[in-house]
């Protein structure tokens, strides 16, 4: 798969305690990502943040949080990073979605030698 060099970045930024049909939200939108072809996605744990109610999730020891910060990063191209942003209007009922123009440098597997 080749990406074009001007594409997007998907930033989709969660709870970990967040659930799809009784799976870790996380899980449910890398998985359709890859159901919808896209070129790949990557989730990201925080070790602390805070959303628009302003709870604080952290995870130090003496304030103990199960539900930190998660973020899942897309990049593709614009034409299927907009289809996808139809899924997540199903899925998502909190949370932060941001889109951002990126320049792709380098998208390519490792080579394996025989």
């Amino acid at each position: 798969m080749n990406l074009p060099e001007n594409g997007k970045l998907l930033r989709i930024f969660i709870g970990e305690d967040d659930r799809w049909k009784h799976q870790p939200l996380y899980e449910a939108l890398v998985l359709k990502a890859r159901e919808e072809g896209l070129a790949g996605a990557t989730v990201l744990r925080g070790p602390m943040g805070f959303g628009r109610a302003s709870r604080l999730h952290t995870a130090k020891i003496l304030r103990l949080s199960e539900d930190l910060p998660v973020v899942i990063e897309i990049v593709d191209e614009t034409e299927k990073i907009n289809k996808f942003l139809a899924c997540l209007q199903e899925m998502i009922q909190g949370g932060l979605v941001t889109l951002e123009d990126v320049k792709v440098i380098h998208y390519r597997s490792p080579q394996t030698t025989p």
